[in-house]
């Protein structure tokens, strides 16, 4: 799957399933639940052009990987003060990839974040650099199924789908998901890289380790992956399709250096 990418890719930190601790004092902690994994092989070379300056594709079995992945956020916090009422929860659904920084460190790179409440998603655009971006979403359980749902309320002004959507249907299976280096690639990431003023900068994060089951897909129709760059990727079925009922998590302040 490699293709034409022939860029020499940083040696990466070694895959972890427990977070390191935070370098600093958590400025922002969220609860992360009902997440749908959802994940692809690309090209490494189709990966490359949408990371940011420093950041190289993270590799696993020969491919780079893009994820879908909807939730709910909730209990989100800042700094040393109490959970946000009403507007610290609301679903979301990602679009994400994943980079080796130059100094090895693993990352998620993210091409969109979907989030039902406008405020939120205006504030950690302005705030943070994240393309954050207002969807019209909802989450229903029942049946032993998970619906997620969503339709972008801001148009873009070019791209292939100015309004883009996703369902993404999922049924937990029972059954805890262990010893697979696979899922740790996908999921036991502990930072993020974010590209803001010419800078690539690392947020870590911390949070325990992932309870995961398999899931099967029941129905997917997905425009944000296209809309994201990645065109006829949810054509074909997902290589991965995991569950996980949740986590808490916290960031720290990223360091001053750039990637």
């Amino acid at each position: 799957m490699c293709g034409a990418y022939a860029r020499p890719v940083p040696a990466p930190e070694p895959l972890s399933r427990l977070a390191p601790a935070l370098p600093g004092r958590a400025v922002i902690s969220q609860h992360w639940g009902d997440l749908a994994f959802l994940h692809w092989r690309v090209d490494p070379a189709l990966v490359a052009p949408h990371l940011p300056p420093g950041v190289e594709p993270d590799v696993f079995d020969g491919s780079s990987w893009v994820g879908l992945i909807p939730f709910e956020l909730s209990h989100s916090a800042f700094g040393p003060f109490p959970p946000v009422p009403w507007l610290g929860r609301f679903a979301e659904t990602n679009v994400r990839l994943y980079g080796v920084g130059p100094d090895g460190r693993r990352s998620v790179v993210f091409r969109t974040l979907e989030a039902s409440k406008l405020l939120p998603a205006v504030t950690a655009r302005v705030g943070l650099g994240l393309p954050y971006t207002w969807a019209d979403m909802s989450i229903v359980r029942g049946g032993g199924l998970i619906a997620y749902s969503s339709r972008r309320n801001w148009p873009a002004a070019d791209g292939p789908v100015p309004r883009p959507r996703t369902r993404v249907v999922v049924r937990p299976r029972p059954g805890a998901v262990v010893d697979d280096p696979r899922a740790d690639f996908l999921t036991a990431r502990w930072g993020m890289h974010v590209a803001r003023g010419g800078r690539t900068r690392f947020w870590p994060n911390h949070h325990a380790s992932w309870s995961l089951t398999a899931a099967d897909l029941v129905e997917l129709d997905d425009e944000l992956l296209a809309a994201t760059g990645f065109a006829g990727v949810a054509a074909r079925p997902p290589d991965s399709v995991l569950y996980s009922r949740g986590v808490s998590t916290r960031f720290a302040l990223p360091a001053r250096r750039s990637a």
